[in-house]
């Protein structure tokens, strides 16, 4: 059987960034595996009632995703709204999705408070990236399913191939 792998919808180009935009993900490996059956697209934050467009939002005072989990730490809203609880949810619905489906992969965007597993923002709203993940892909992570970033997409080519 193949391997699943979850991915973010806005790499396959549905509009569902705070953004309303979509960041779709130009790679021939994508149609492939998606012929295949082998992709199961989510967006954490609509999974979790949240609206498109909405305000940008990042984990509080440089944490975590892993932080924001053990609940030492919040995902705020530029407007100041704390939205902890709905990433928490995406997570969780995320993590249910893949399960459900037997996905033993994810690829996520990179940057996202819920979606980001190379770097995230650092939380001040002034475009400072630090390392991290963000809390939906702390959560993949922690139920063993393994993370890349749309930069690592030929070391989950390798992964898969394996």
């Amino acid at each position: 059987m193949q391997s699943k792998i979850l991915v973010s919808a806005c790499l396959m180009g549905h509009a569902v960034r705070y953004d309303g935009r979509a960041k779709p993900l130009l790679h021939p490996v994508i149609e492939t595996w998606r012929a295949e059956g082998r992709l199961v697209t989510i967006c954490p934050e609509m999974s979790a009632g949240m609206t498109v467009p909405r305000s940008p939002a990042e984990i509080a005072e440089a944490a975590t995703g892993e932080e924001v989990l053990a609940g030492k730490a919040r995902v705020v809203e530029l407007t100041g709204a704390d939205v902890t609880e709905e990433f928490l949810l995406a997570a969780e619905n995320a993590v249910a999705l893949a399960r459900q489906a037997g996905c033993r992969y994810a690829l996520l965007i990179d940057g996202s408070p819920s979606c980001g597993s190379g770097f995230i923002y650092d939380g001040t709203f002034s475009g400072r990236k630090q390392a991290g993940n963000g809390v939906t892909a702390a959560a993949l992570k922690a139920e063993g399913i393994e993370v890349f970033s749309v930069r690592e997409i030929e070391r989950l080519i390798e992964r898969i191939a394996q």
